[in-house]
């Protein structure tokens, strides 16, 4: 099926003249009429914005000009980038009509390589949870089981991909947000080092966790976008300016007698048998291609969780603190005054559990208890950090399971925030000390998707993607997909 291939192999198909940017667009344009009445992947579908930009990408190949790999390939993006003249919503009644006056970085960069935005994709409100219903719209719902949840905040991300309605996508990942669903909708996602991709046009939760990164179907892919959305941008202070490898040209380099970390706090309590299973197996198959695999240990790795809900909130209550109902977004009615008008505002404005963040992030950065709370999370933070620099002494990669469990029901977790949060204890560590790590399916559990881990030093993504093609080239499991999984099992 069309809505299955590679970005890599319908570009080969163009450049052929077997299928036109044209029709891949309109058969996933049909493929979201088709599905997303059930799935809830989009907020926003740009039809003729996405076939004009299509038919645009054929006359440029018709003229014979040299075009990116990309060219013609329709994405969605997570609805937290802002796009100019394009709704972004951040899944939020506070930002239901907003309308950016400017482009992020990385969708000008994509619109220069030729990209067709299909559509913005739905997520937890302002990014802030762990399976996408936490959207002011709609709950998204994950394309190999209706009734569970796709994971997020990156949810409709996923599933858009997953579902063949998009090739790849954008998401942002805080705690996890990229490779959590990723894992869960079994697919590629990657969270590049913190200052590899400008953060300029994404819409600030923790601004010192915050990356965007891709959501494709197989490592290959994963590399071509990242090609695209590294570099540096000088309208982002956190930017950082260093070379950007061919991300896509050491691929096929195998791992013989690369050096991979085993860490034994990601294999303790909590972790579902059938995952523990799976990504055993997946370090085998490592070894069998000449990785040397040893335990470490990463000590600190149980105060990750708290530390970052104690950061992460303080920023997210920071940063949210712009939607105040006058500069732009949604103004309550009927208010008495100023503060009646604040409070009003965002009151309404804001849901359940961002509430539930701000509140905990002003408490912990109020007077009296900043010492206690704020800064001593910026302390295991550095704890953190030393521990990861100290296993990559020894080692080139580590490697582990995404999430704990499979994608858990729809409704489960929404009335107990603590075990919602426990779904990124394994993505978390990362963030923390801005690391690259991306998740490649690995195998099934309870007949759904189980990601495998690998996380890298800073700036080493070429590693991480050399390593985690090697193993998905060995077993296959990036191509199975949900309407055709029994089948697809039988041909690996």
């Amino acid at each position: 099926m069309i809505h299955y291939l590679t970005a890599h192999r319908l570009a080969e198909m163009m450049g052929k003249g077997e299928i036109s940017a044209r029709e891949v667009v309109g058969l996933h344009l049909e493929r979201i009429e088709e599905l997303d009445q059930h799935l809830g992947a989009y907020i926003t579908v740009e039809k003729d914005r996405a076939l004009a930009s299509a038919r645009e990408a054929d006359e440029k190949r018709r003229r014979g000009e040299k075009l990116s790999p990309l060219s013609g390939i329709p994405m969605a993006l997570k609805d937290n980038i802002c796009t100019e003249g394009i709704p972004t919503t951040c899944a939020s009644k506070i930002l239901e009509n907003f309308i950016p006056p400017y482009s992020a970085d990385v969708y000008e960069r994509l619109q220069r390589a030729g990209c067709v935005l299909i559509g913005k994709a739905n997520l937890d409100e302002f990014a802030m949870g762990s399976s996408t219903e936490n959207s002011a719209f709609k709950i998204t719902r994950n394309p190999w089981d209706e009734k569970r949840v796709p994971g997020g905040s990156s949810g409709g991300s996923a599933a858009a991909v997953a579902a063949g309605m998009a090739v790849f996508a954008l998401g942002s990942d805080t705690g996890g947000s990229i490779r959590q669903p990723s894992a869960m909708c079994g697919v590629v996602g990657m969270k590049p080092t913190y200052g590899r991709v400008s953060r300029y046009g994404l819409v600030a939760f923790a601004s010192s966790l915050d990356q965007i990164g891709p959501i494709t179907r197989d490592v290959r892919d994963c590399a071509l976008v990242l090609n695209h959305i590294c570099g540096h941008d000088r309208r982002d202070s956190t930017s950082v300016d260093v070379e950007v490898p061919d991300f896509e040209k050491g691929l096929e380099q195998g791992i013989k007698g690369m050096r991979i970390g085993i860490p034994s706090e990601y294999f303790g309590e909590g972790i579902d048998r059938g995952v523990k299973e799976r990504v055993q197996e997946a370090i085998k198959v490592l070894e069998n291609l000449g990785a040397v695999c040893d335990e470490v240990s990463l000590p600190h790795t149980e105060y990750a969780l708290p530390a970052y809900y104690i950061i992460s909130s303080a920023e997210a209550s920071s940063n949210l603190a712009r939607y105040d109902g006058i500069r732009y977004g949604r103004r309550a009615e009927g208010y008495s005054d100023l503060v009646d008008m604040f409070v009003r505002t965002r009151s309404d404005g804001f849901g359940r559990e961002v509430k539930r963040r701000i509140m905990l992030g002003t408490y912990a950065l109020s007077s009296g208890y900043y010492d206690a709370y704020y800064k001593k999370a910026q302390q295991v933070r550095t704890l953190i950090k030393e521990d990861f620099d100290r296993v990559f002494e020894g080692c080139d990669i580590i490697v582990g399971p995404t999430t704990p469990t499979v994608a858990f029901r729809a409704g489960e977790k929404t009335d107990d925030p603590l075990q919602m949060y426990l779904s990124d204890v394994y993505t978390i560590p990362v963030n923390i000390a801005g690391l690259p790590a991306l998740s490649v399916p690995c195998g099934f559990s309870e007949g759904l998707p189980v990601g495998l881990q690998f996380i890298g030093k800073p700036f080493a993504e070429s590693t991480l993607l050399r390593a985690a093609y090697a193993y998905e080239q060995s077993t296959g499991f990036h191509k199975m997909h949900p309407q055709a999984k029994e089948a697809s099992r039988d041909e690996i």
